[in-house]
């Protein structure tokens, strides 16, 4: 049997976060891999990074850490390099924007610094006179469709960005024809291996199951998946969660998160991504 790190975060535990990581390390023991359950926090202990097997499954956003395993030779999945892409939308975008895939229109709010803060909105009017109202603002790092909100004017905008201001952000235009529906495609080792249609009948405009939506199996078309495949290929992706907006000329990326849940998509299409993580990772090390 094949041996490898789990790495997760130490200050990050509710019952979900619990049953994922028990659904890898069964999924794991199935299919010939063991599963060494290490924190982000354990690796301060003094020799930390000696006798490590040469894998890990990365299931955190600690970049600095990623990167330090990385220079000791371990081989992640996913990446330094990917998990920082995804972790923030605005890097996601930045680095898709040239690609040719179809995103919606976006652009990357200007920084600020947190203690000073926006001292003048001239560039929300822009946005707006580009965008039209309402928009989507994201900040980079939401999760869950958390920091993720749909301003219907000006004043609404403007409390949202200085709540948030020394984060990175992007405004979006609102898709309509997409409004509270989504995908969910996910994605391991360049296939797709389940996907699934979330909706939230409950007036929100964010398709989220966290936040009320409810999902059905989805049989996805050879546009859905070609784009889905090409945008983990170009954040070079082990494995993600691909989400796709419906627009009335096509599919749109929405985002694409290295660390998805899946516990929802797996009960619906019979598919459980930790075996094909599992795999991915067995053939790897072989």
């Amino acid at each position: 049997m094949k041996t490898a790190l789990l790495i997760e975060n130490a200050f990050w535990n509710s019952s979900g976060t619990q049953e994922l990581k028990n659904s890898l390390i069964q999924a794991g023991e199935s299919n010939g891999l063991k599963f060494i359950v290490r924190s982000n926090a354990d690796f301060l202990k003094p020799n930390s990074y000696g006798d490590l097997p040469e894998a890990a499954l990365f299931w955190d956003k600690d970049i600095q850490l990623a990167q330090l395993l990385e220079k000791n030779g371990l081989r992640l999945f996913n990446s330094s390099r990917a998990i920082h892409l995804c972790d923030d939308k605005t890097l996601t975008y930045i680095a898709l924007k040239d690609s040719g895939l179809p995103l919606p229109a976006t652009l990357i709010c200007p920084s600020t610094y947190r203690n000073v803060g926006f001292t003048n909105l001239r560039f929300l009017e822009d946005a707006a006179d580009s965008l039209g109202f309402p928009f989507v603002i994201k900040t980079g790092r939401g999760s869950f469709g958390n920091q993720v909100f749909l301003p219907q004017n000006l004043q609404e905008a403007i409390v949202i960005l200085n709540e948030f201001a020394g984060e990175p952000m992007l405004f979006q235009r609102f898709v309509k024809q997409s409004a509270g529906r989504d995908l969910r495609i996910y994605v391991v080792g360049g296939e797709v291996v389940a996907a699934i249609r979330r909706e939230n009948h409950a007036g929100d405009f964010r398709a989220n199951i966290a936040r009320g939506g409810s999902a059905s199996k989805h049989f996805v078309t050879s546009q859905e998946e070609a784009l889905a495949l090409r945008a983990c290929q170009l954040l070079s992706m082990d494995f993600a969660g691909v989400d796709l907006l419906f627009s009335e000329e096509g599919p749109l990326l929405c985002e694409v998160n290295s660390n998805a849940h899946f516990k929802a998509l797996s009960e619906i299409t019979g598919k459980n991504p930790a075996d094909f993580i599992a795999r991915l990772m067995v053939e790897a090390l072989n």
